[in-house]
């Protein structure tokens, strides 16, 4: 399931997120290490799933489930959503709204709707044509790794929608450039495509995680981002990776049962 792949993406990038060492050792550090949590990456995503699974307002659920977990890390400008509790769309073109759509791409098979219910998403806080591109171009990219697209061909429509020419982070550059020149960046802009670069140049789900370990970068979101497309591409996590184990003891009851159900 994408959602899992998202959700264990958040929970492992959240020990780098704003305190990765100059010198960690990306490819040997545990992958779980001793300050993994989950995020508002995690809260939103859930959030979603309830909404989309059970037919109900994406705003309002969103609201519901998030004003339940104030200090998860949101944005400043989705706290102050939550906060005010207007429901209405702020603009934003934050990578929040990439990386909140995995199950939206579990829940559905036909792309025109994954993409339709994935804009939809986006639309309630992140209505910028950025937000909308940033949910769609992540939710499309799950689409094709479940329905067995290659990775050339995920490379080939994330270029396209993020063309070198137009977009500083293009996936186009790989993973040796982003590692020296990549700076923080909480856009849908800055965020979509490296994500994408991280599973194109991964050969496993756990070789994935540890490229968004070699860079600085929002690495929570950069992991919910791409883990459901990695997770879908590979069909699982692999032996190593005690995934089920990791989300029952990290996942408050809630969050638990609202991934479980």
């Amino acid at each position: 399931m994408a959602i899992k792949g998202a959700i264990l993406g958040d929970i492992l990038g959240s020990q780098f997120e704003f305190s990765r060492p100059a010198d960690l050792d990306w490819k040997n550090v545990p992958l779980a290490g001793n300050y993994i949590d989950w995020t508002d990456d995690t809260v939103m995503t859930l959030a979603i799933k309830k909404a989309v699974k059970n037919g109900l307002d994406m705003a309002q659920t969103m609201y519901d489930i998030g004003k339940n977990y104030m200090d998860c890390g949101y944005g400043g400008r989705f706290y102050d959503w939550l906060v005010r509790g207007d429901l209405k769309p702020y603009g934003s073109y934050g990578n929040g709204s990439a990386m909140r759509v995995s199950y939206i791409a579990d829940h559905y098979n036909d792309l025109e709707k994954v993409q339709e219910v994935a804009a939809q998403s986006a639309k309630v806080t992140h209505n910028h044509r950025e937000g909308i591109k940033g949910a769609v171009v992540t939710a499309t990219c799950i689409w094709m790794a479940k329905n067995g697209k290659t990775k050339q061909d995920i490379y080939d429509y994330v270029l396209e929608e993020y063309p070198e020419d137009k977009y500083k982070y293009s996936i186009n550059h790989d993973m040796e450039w982003l590692r020296k020149n990549y700076e923080w960046d909480v856009t849908c802009q800055g965020s979509v495509a490296p994500a994408m670069r991280c599973f194109y140049e991964s050969e496993d789900w756990e070789s994935f995680m540890r490229n968004i370990f070699s860079f600085y970068c929002d690495s929570d979101t950069l992991g919910a981002i791409g883990g459901g497309v990695a997770e879908e591409f590979y069909h699982g996590f692999g032996d190593r990776i005690k995934v089920d184990k990791v989300l029952e003891i990290v996942l408050e009851k809630e969050l638990y049962d609202l991934l479980m159900e």
